[in-house]
């Protein structure tokens, strides 16, 4: 019993190919997911403003005290009162 090479290489170019187009059909669909989420995440920090109640990335909530470029003055409990990057904030509840 002889092994026939050509049958073998032909299947590892059909594999590769389809392992190829697997691999593009991925790539794309989590593009277009990451796309959606900067694009929330954009929105977030634009709607940001004295008196929201935010979520950080933490799962902690709050209410922002003060906005700046970089920063918030995030109120957490009673009279805690913690600055926090703006880009830590995952979402705004109200």
């Amino acid at each position: 019993m002889s092994i026939n090479w050509e049958v073998i290489l032909w299947t590892c170019i059909t594999l590769a190919v389809l392992m190829g187009i697997a691999a593009m059909a991925i790539a794309i669909v989590s593009a277009r997911s990451l796309k959606n989420r900067r694009k929330q995440m954009e929105e977030v920090h634009t709607t940001l403003k004295v008196g929201s109640r935010i979520m950080f990335s933490g799962g902690i909530y709050g209410t922002v005290v003060k906005a700046g470029e970089e920063e918030l003055d995030v109120k957490i409990n009673g009279n805690t009162i913690i600055t926090i990057s703006r880009f830590a904030v995952q979402s705004v509840e109200s």
